[in-house]
């Protein structure tokens, strides 16, 4: 049994352990506790959290928008709980936050072959789109930023 519920500031610590342990997830130096915190605050009710019966955080979903566009973000559930439906569900809980926000697009960024990630978005109604290139600006000299 998992309990969804809004991602709060103290989810941060165990939301980025489940990150940092799977492969394509692609944490850069911008996910620090403090970033996430303040992308939290600016979009609250976005983002999502299961939790199992015993409370320890088996799945997440950080979400937010710019008024536009929502933006979906390291979507994550714990190899162990895989298949249960319960990434569709995080990933509809934030999609419906989003479009009581008004927000009609989501955009989101799969990793370059990873072929489990696009499996998954396939099924629950992402369409690649292959007449984008990713563009980014460094506004520092860290190249991991």
């Amino acid at each position: 049994m998992f309990t969804i519920r809004p991602m709060v500031e103290a989810d941060i610590p165990a939301a980025l352990a489940l990150w940092q342990g799977l492969p394509g997830i692609g944490l850069r130096d911008a996910d620090t506790p403090t970033a996430i915190a303040k992308y939290l605050a600016r979009n609250p009710g976005c983002s999502f959290v299961a939790m199992n019966d015993a409370n320890e955080l088996v799945g997440v979903s950080l979400a937010g928008h710019d008024g536009r566009r929502g933006y979906l973000h390291h979507v994550a559930v714990a190899p162990t709980i895989r298949k249960q439906g319960l990434g569709r569900k995080l990933v509809q809980h934030c999609l419906a936050a989003l479009k009581c926000e008004g927000i009609e697009k989501v955009n989101f960024w799969v990793k370059a072959g990873n072929a489990d990630a696009m499996a998954f978005w396939n099924r629950v109604g992402g369409r690649e789109r292959t007449d984008l290139v990713v563009v980014s600006i460094a506004l520092t000299d860290n190249p991991n930023a």
